[in-house]
């Protein structure tokens, strides 16, 4: 399908700088991995959601470019060279996010502990979000992660529930739910974030349920983008969502009781997160 005039990404020269502190650190972002189309923007400011726990994922979603191989050797190092790159860059927010990691008996959490720790003591004033895989629905490994002090909670229900199968064929939608629900009643301090794409063949009521069932789950924070479809190799684009609709969701969103709500066609989950943070 063609590219509708309403969807435009800038080609920036001036990232390099960032992708170069990143690889010093041996630090890899999901921006670049998952080929986002706003990873110029936000590298330009400079911001980027720092990928833990190696490049290869164990699942394989019909929506995403990461790629799916056998993982690498956990980097022990690799928290504190988040925080230092995170100091370089006099970041006031980062994001953590990493591949899923099923071939780790806790699913990679005790990384993202020792991250966030990492951070914290090199950085005690940054704000700190992590966005993490389901851990199979493991509560402790979820437990590892919240009580290492995260600021917000992230992980994206991605789709409905019924392209699940599709869409994300080793996840499972109210498994996903539960752990936002879980994370609320481990964490009512903090806040709860989710996110989904439009685009891949969903109703509007599909949509309109799954904002109920997030809010019901505990979030309170909701991003909403369109799916791109990042190579020739993933999921084609079903539809191109016009901006008025991402408008209709957005005050919807906020209507169930969403603290804040992000909608449009190049909104992505960790964009402009430390502004979504400060408006809350």
């Amino acid at each position: 399908m063609r590219l509708p005039d309403w969807i435009r990404t800038r080609n920036r020269a001036d990232l390099h700088e960032t992708k170069h502190l990143l690889r010093r650190h041996g630090l890899k972002t999901v921006c670049e991995e998952a080929r986002c189309p706003n990873r110029a923007e936000c590298f330009s400011k400079p911001t980027a959601t720092f990928l833990i726990l190696g490049p290869n994922c164990t699942r394989n979603c019909g929506f995403c470019s990461v790629t799916s191989d056998r993982p690498v050797p956990v980097d022990e190092q690799e928290p504190e060279n988040v925080a230092a790159a995170a100091a370089e860059m006099g970041l006031r927010y980062i994001v953590v996010t990493s591949v899923t990691r099923d071939d780790l008996p806790d699913g990679g959490a005790d990384q993202f502990a020792r991250t966030i720790k990492a951070v914290g003591r090199l950085l005690p004033s940054v704000r700190i979000e992590v966005l993490t895989p389901d851990f199979q629905g493991d509560a402790d490994a979820l437990k590892t992660v919240l009580d290492a002090g995260p600021d917000v909670f992230n992980h994206n229900v991605e789709t409905v529930e019924r392209l699940y199968p599709v869409v994300r064929p080793e996840a499972v939608y109210r498994r996903s739910l539960s752990v936002l629900s879980r994370a609320r009643s481990l964490a009512p301090h903090i806040l709860i974030k989710s996110g989904f794409m439009l685009g891949l063949g969903e109703t509007y009521d599909e949509v309109v349920d799954m904002l109920l069932d997030l809010r019901q789950a505990g979030c309170d924070l909701v991003t909403i983008g369109q799916y791109l479809r990042p190579t020739a190799n993933n999921l084609p684009v079903v539809k191109y969502i016009p901006p008025e609709l991402f408008e209709d969701l957005r005050l919807k969103a906020l209507e169930i009781g969403f603290k804040y709500a992000a909608s449009g066609p190049l909104v992505r989950s960790s964009m402009n997160a430390e502004e979504m943070y400060g408006d809350v």
